[in-house]
């Protein structure tokens, strides 16, 4: 009996070790400690305080990506979870080039543009579950010129969208 209760709390520790994320490892982890259980980091850039930010991402097709900033000792500060909507709403205030949207939340999943050809924005999507629940893209604008973002708004991810027609 003993023996059985042991082996099924082993069991839940394993379980429940399998369901962390990045987000889940403490601020102060060493680098190393991180790339050798998540592998090497999909995109880096430097940041003003001479350390480096880096972004493990799912993008283009996952709805997932984990950042953490890194100083020169190798020493990280929190893993974050980025692609979430209050973390996009840090676009509504300053004002966001290009670079530092992708310093922020890592690489688009796609780029496009829209608009008149007198009139057009260059759109930035990312895929992401709004609210932890929806498939969505949060599209991020940047203007005729391309330099600033202009707004931001989420919208349903057209890749989840069954096909009524053909179905």
């Amino acid at each position: 009996m003993r023996l059985g209760k042991t082996a099924a709390c082993a069991l839940t520790a394993v379980l429940l070790a399998a369901c962390t994320s990045m987000a889940d490892l403490p601020a102060g982890t060493p680098l190393h400690q991180i790339t050798s259980e998540y592998g090497e980091p999909d995109f880096s850039c430097l940041i003003p305080n001479g350390g480096e930010r880096l972004i493990w991402t799912m993008q283009p097709m996952g709805q997932y990506a984990w950042g953490t900033n890194v100083d020169a000792a190798g020493n990280t500060d929190q893993v974050q979870q980025l692609l979430k909507d209050e973390r996009f709403r840090v676009l509504a205030s300053g004002s966001w080039s290009p670079e530092q949207v992708r310093c922020e939340f890592g690489p688009p999943a796609q780029i496009d543009s829209v608009g008149l050809p007198s009139s057009t924005s260059i759109v930035w999507s990312y895929r992401y579950r709004q609210a932890g629940a929806w498939n969505s893209l949060m599209y991020v604008y940047f203007g005729s010129d391309g330099s600033r973002v202009t707004r931001f708004h989420p919208g349903p991810d057209p890749m989840y969208e069954r096909n009524f027609w053909f179905d």
